[in-house]
């Protein structure tokens, strides 16, 4: 068998966890191999072994039949090894090619010859179909255009085999059919890949063959196109999995939010958000469906107290909080699950316990006239840690760093819901979460609107916006161009509002 890479009976231990219990994975020559499981299943481990980031400590790996070992990044890349991380690792104020050629520069004399490296990325750009500028600075460019420059980084190193580490759960829908078209192309140039994900349907449309891997073990490899995504699921979680959500029909009650013509600023000091009116009851979950980068942050961050608006107000219960600071909006009952979890949601360098807290280390129990009280706030992050299957190596006095994506996910989403808050905004609430968790997370949501709490649900993902929410408001270009019944609705015309095909007829608040 022509196999690009073997990995056999890896084993890694972390303290107080063991990540890869025995895994087995066989990689053929041109092919895209998903690699499945769980939120802390192992599947970064096993590629930073790949990488040379970790060493394994019992098993064997093997590069086109040769037995190898791989002691850091660099041997990797020798050994044609290359790897797209979840955060993409890019200097912002760099062009393309300046990040490209980072760490493996072309010279004329004691000069850096950038044109001959240009030159080199716009041929590689062009014969992939990555359409990159090289000349663009990365803080300019999209997320997917970023993403599109982690590959090129690798194919100028000459890579022959790419790990791709959750590539879409940051891409427009559009943007992820596009990384299907370049992955196709890489591999009929001979490129094998790896892909790493728990999005079925990614996989159904991408990968020849699946290695499932659950709590650390292999559980088997399947032909994607013989395998159903609910037989593939269950592999992964152990346990059937419904994808429909279980919900009874709303009962609303008193309005919760009320956003009154909210126009707000981005970055760069244009109109993001032009106009805009809302309202959330209790007892129910409005979704904001539209395009990625249509106000939807802007949105948030002035509901949340993170961002001035230029005019209009902001009401919860009926007390405009407009000008209120983000204290006094959790205070009074706002909890906020932000979009990017490492940059808003987390200090990285805390323990759970420290994050858990973060919003209510002030108060008692945590705290007594300004003396942080440990024991307390340990039993509170193990109460949220029990309650929502935060798993990580040594409970409550774990680094959040070292937690995978979904696990700090989940710690996030934990801390909101303890706060027990009347407005529950939920940003992306399942962006890197596998089906199980996805499941879970829902339910949690469907629970806080059963409850009598306000929901407002921005989410990229169009089934999760159809599935969850009982009303839908649009956002296009900063405007609400349509507000819809969840129930008399479906994917196309959400999607034409998306576009900006306004509805016809009356819109309700």
């Amino acid at each position: 068998m022509d196999y690009a890479v073997e990995m056999l009976g890896i084993r890694k231990e972390f303290p107080g966890i063991v990540a890869n219990d025995d895994i087995t994975l066989c990689l053929k020559r041109g092919e895209v191999h998903a690699l499945l499981g769980e939120n802390g299943a192992g599947k970064s481990t096993l590629m930073g072994i790949l990488f040379g980031m970790y060493q394994a400590d019992r098993g064997l790996v093997k590069v086109n039949g040769k037995e190898v070992r791989i002691g850091n990044p660099n041997v990797a890349t020798k050994l044609g090894i290359g790897m797209v991380h979840q955060h993409f690792k890019l200097v912002s104020t760099f062009t393309v090619t300046e990040n490209i050629i980072l760490g493996s520069e072309t010279r004329k004399g004691f000069v850096l010859d950038v044109k001959t490296a240009s030159r080199r990325i716009e041929e590689l750009s062009q014969r992939y179909g990555l359409n990159v500028d090289p000349y663009a600075k990365i803080e300019d460019i999209s997320v997917g255009m970023q993403q599109r420059v982690e590959i090129l980084k690798m194919l100028y190193r000459d890579a022959e085999v790419l790990i791709l580490d959750e590539p879409t759960a940051v891409l427009t829908p559009q943007e992820i059919l596009d990384l299907g078209v370049i992955m196709r192309n890489l591999i009929q140039e001979g490129k094998s890949i790896i892909l790493i994900t728990h999005k079925l349907k990614e996989i159904k449309a991408n990968a020849h063959r699946c290695t499932v891997i659950r709590r650390g073990r292999t559980i088997g490899t399947v032909d994607v196109a013989a395998t159903s995504e609910l037989a593939m699921a269950e592999m992964m979680v152990g346990r059937q999995v419904t994808f429909k959500v279980d919900k009874k029909p709303a009962v609303p009650g008193a309005v919760v939010l009320e956003v009154d013509s909210l126009s707000v600023k981005n970055n760069k000091k244009c109109l993001a958000l032009s106009d805009f009116s809302l309202q959330v009851r209790a007892g129910e979950i409005v979704g904001i469906a539209g395009v990625d980068g249509n106000g939807q942050s802007e949105l948030v961050e002035a509901i949340a107290g993170l961002r001035k608006p230029e005019s209009g107000t902001v009401r919860l219960k009926g007390e405009e909080i407009t000008a209120m600071s983000v204290r006094g909006r959790i205070q009074r009952g706002i909890g906020h699950i932000p979009e990017d979890r490492q940059k808003r949601g987390l200090v990285l360098d805390y323990s759970i316990a420290e994050n858990m807290v973060l919003e209510v280390y002030h108060r008692e129990p945590h705290s007594r006239r300004g003396i942080l009280n440990k024991l307390a706030i340990k039993q509170y992050a193990e109460r949220i840690i029990a309650s929502f299957d935060v798993r990580s190596g040594q409970g409550a006095a774990s680094i959040v760093r070292s937690l995978s994506g979904g696990n700090q996910q989940k710690a996030i989403i934990g801390r909101e819901i303890e706060l027990n808050p009347d407005l529950l905004i939920a940003v992306q609430p399942t962006r890197g979460l596998d089906v199980g968790s996805i499941e879970y997370i829902h339910k949690r949501l469907i629970e806080q609107r059963d409850k009598g709490k306000a929901v407002l649900l921005i989410s990229l993902e169009l089934d999760e916006i159809l599935n969850l929410s009982d009303r839908i408001a649009v956002v296009n270009q900063g405007e609400r161009v349509g507000i819809v019944e969840a129930s008399e609705t479906d994917e196309n015309e959400i999607g034409m509002l998306m576009a900006g095909v306004k509805a016809e007829g009356g819109e309700g608040a």
